[in-house]
């Protein structure tokens, strides 16, 4: 009893001797596990479907987004624009390009004689905005893409943006006042929450982008938050990644390379895993909607594995494989593990699917063209689309789940030939779907 007794006492001065440093330590706030969900949506830079493994990719190296399917849900059917600004814009504001007027890309209005509005209109109401409005906090980095910053600075929070750390992308050349392109990866020249920071040397950009988003979640994790991350990995150029060179050897050259493509689809998956993971560490991963998705199919100098033949990517082309994109969702505990779904979502399916998690309601007479997919995510409904829609310049398709008809006539049976190699036009056998979809592209207001 005597010596019990000791050990007590000896326990009780020992925590009264720690007991101001412990007081002294500052504290982690508990993690937000309840309430509206977070979202983070990433969205990668010319990544068709033909390349993550979960899809049947077999040439490049996708682990962590094949194990986030694992362990979420993988949508078959999800279709964007061929080009990246159409494919943004319609995106983040659940509106197609007819619509907002942004159907191609943005290089083509900084250009000499370049026709229309050289930033998206801040009227266009983006998931942002309306996050933001209903307590959310929210944040982007990497691409925008969506504006020239120097007519424009505060752009990105003008579209509902509270923080951002965005590529610089073009930048007028101080001894001739031209636009030129700034370095995506490597130097690369950023605007920070209004601050320009020029051709940042030992910095590889896709990095900072990263660890600027996880910081944001870090000190906002005790409330609703959205971080978008518009990757800029893996488009053209193709350059080492900062797994494979010395920053110290970098130069503002190009490596023209394309062998360098499969490194940079490589860390781009890394880049998922990270974000992944710090949501764990967070203790954020139960009550964060996590949505990986693309802007486009893959360059066409690159060469994938499709219908059992190697060939080129299709960006910039209404096929299949320069729209058909990547879609994993996970919300561990909500989402239930291991499903695929072959439910019809295309881009403008975003916003009104992150309002509906998030309890938040469309503003009044906002025409949209998104349908939410919340339901299918939590196993509770059936996708809410017959037919997908995507637009290039003039031109368009519509597509049901086994049928395609193009703008100029072409209709296509895609779930027999995913190529597009017969042309069903003539073929009265299938005169019913075609004239389905007739019905719906006319009754667009293009």
């Amino acid at each position: 009893m005597l010596t019990r007794a000791r050990g007590r006492r000896a326990g009780i001065g020992l925590l009264l001797l720690f007991l101001p440093v412990l007081l002294a330590c500052p504290r982690r706030p508990a993690a937000r596990t309840s309430g509206p969900p977070n979202f983070l949506v990433i969205v990668l830079d010319d990544l068709g479907v033909d390349v993550p493994g979960c899809y049947g990719g077999t040439t490049y190296q996708t682990p962590r987004l094949d194990a986030l399917a694992a362990a979420g849900l993988r949508f078959d059917a999800a279709f964007s624009t061929p080009l990246c600004t159409p494919s943004r814009v319609q995106l983040l504001t659940g509106r197609y390009p007819f619509r907002t007027g942004w159907t191609d890309n943005m290089l083509e209005r900084l250009e000499e004689g370049g026709d229309g509005p050289r930033f998206l209109d801040p009227a266009e109401r983006t998931f942002a905005a309306l996050l933001k409005e209903a307590g959310y906090a929210t944040a982007v980095a990497g691409k925008w893409q969506l504006c020239h910053f120097a007519e424009r600075p505060e752009h990105v929070k003008e579209c509902g943006f509270d923080e951002y750390c965005c590529w610089l992308w073009m930048d007028q050349d101080p001894q001739s006042g031209e636009l030129v392109y700034t370095s995506r990866y490597w130097l690369p020249s950023v605007i920070q929450d209004g601050v320009i920071r020029r051709s940042i040397t030992g910095t590889y950009g896709p990095d900072l982008y990263t660890d600027y988003l996880i910081d944001f979640m870090q000190r906002n994790r005790d409330r609703p938050f959205l971080a978008l991350h518009n990757m800029v990995l893996p488009h053209p150029p193709f350059e080492p990644t900062a797994a494979q060179l010395d920053p110290a050897q970098v130069t503002e050259e190009p490596h023209p390379a394309d062998s360098y493509f499969r490194g940079m689809v490589k860390y781009a998956d890394e880049i998922i895993g990270r974000m992944v993971d710090a949501l764990d560490e967070l203790g954020l991963a139960e009550n964060t909607v996590v949505l990986v998705t693309s802007d486009n199919g893959t360059p066409e100098e690159i060469r994938l594995r499709r219908s059992g033949e190697m060939r080129p990517g299709g960006k910039g082309e209404l096929t299949a494989a320069g729209t058909h994109v990547p879609l994993i969702a996970s919300w561990p505990g909500r989402i239930a593990p291991g499903r695929a779904s072959g439910a019809l979502i295309d881009l403008s399916d975003f916003l009104p699917t992150l309002l509906e998690l998030a309890g938040a309601p469309l503003p009044p007479g906002l025409t949209l063209d998104g349908k939410s997919f919340a339901p299918v995510l939590l196993g509770s409904g059936a996708g809410a689309r017959r037919w997908v829609f995507s637009q290039v310049q003039e031109r368009c398709f519509v597509r049901g789940g086994r049928y395609k008809l193009y703008d100029d006539g072409r209709f296509y049976d895609v779930a027999a030939d995913p190529e597009e190699e017969r042309d069903l036009a003539g073929d009265a056998s299938v005169a019913g779907p075609r004239d389905g979809l007739r019905a719906v592209l006319d009754s667009l207001p293009r």
